[in-house]
């Protein structure tokens, strides 16, 4: 049985400003416990060969529509159509934040 937490690298701008590239990221796997907002590691069914790390916008057709947070950087639903996603990012754990731990990645409000 795999291990519930996985670990992401993040790669390309299409988070930002909320993840930028080289961030590390912990992810629970599992697409069960997903809501708007969640910053998710997913597959679009058009690219299944393609992991990305987006934002949930809503549920679609049994899957999820996903955007990033960078609005001129279109790779994600609006480009490949519904994902699946494999597990929601708990938190960014690379490189460390200034104060001291880890920083969580919130939903958005």
């Amino acid at each position: 049985m795999p291990s519930p937490l996985f670990a992401v690298l993040v790669r390309g701008p299409s988070m930002a400003p909320t993840l930028r590239p080289g961030d590390a990221l912990l992810v629970r796997r599992g697409g069960r416990a997903v809501r708007a907002g969640d910053v998710v590691v997913a597959t679009f069914r058009t690219r299944p060969d393609l992991l990305v790390v987006k934002r949930v916008v809503r549920p679609c057709d049994s899957g999820w529509w996903l955007q990033g947070d960078n609005e001129f950087v279109a790779d994600d639903s609006r480009a490949y159509g519904v994902a699946d996603v494999h597990g929601r990012v708990l938190l960014r754990y690379w490189p460390r934040p200034r104060r001291f731990g880890y920083q969580r990645v919130r939903p958005a409000s």
